[in-house]
């Protein structure tokens, strides 16, 4: 799968983590579930403005996020990821129509979750450089209470 060193790289400048092969396959399937989390929650705020089409300020972006982002932005590998972002974002459910300037923010809101997350795994275990079936199970348990 093309993006492992990106990954591999983004998640050690990220969250002093070290990640390898099945990591990659869990994470990508983190980030396919928070493209529908999101979605679902966007696609309903724009409804209840009267849209059918998603804006950025649909986006359910909380201050912690806004930072993260922020933070995101300033990474070395951010410019990897965000291509490896684009390519690996899967599209949102059929109901969900996202404009033009919203996709754009899209790569950058998942980049603030991938810090997160990847943040996550050293408050979870602080002494494990190698995340474990147990600590992502943990991880994700902990993201999906804010989903």
């Amino acid at each position: 799968m093309a993006g492992i060193p990106e990954v591999q790289r983004f998640f050690r400048e990220a969250g002093d983590v070290d990640v390898d092969k099945s990591d990659i396959d869990r994470f990508r399937a983190f980030v396919d579930e928070k493209v529908d989390d999101l979605a679902i929650a966007a696609r309903d705020s724009a409804r209840w403005n009267n849209r059918d089409v998603i804006a950025p300020q649909d986006l359910p972006i909380t201050k912690g996020l806004q930072e993260r982002m922020r933070e995101f932005d300033g990474m070395a590998e951010a410019a990897e990821l965000r291509t490896w972002l684009r390519g690996a974002l899967r599209r949102p459910p059929d109901d969900v129509t996202f404009a033009d300037d919203t996709e754009d923010v899209l790569t950058e809101v998942f980049g603030g979750i991938s810090v997160a997350l990847a943040r996550s795994f050293r408050i979870v275990d602080s002494e494990r450089r190698n995340p474990s079936t147990e600590q992502w199970d943990r991880v994700l348990a902990l993201f999906d209470l804010l989903a």
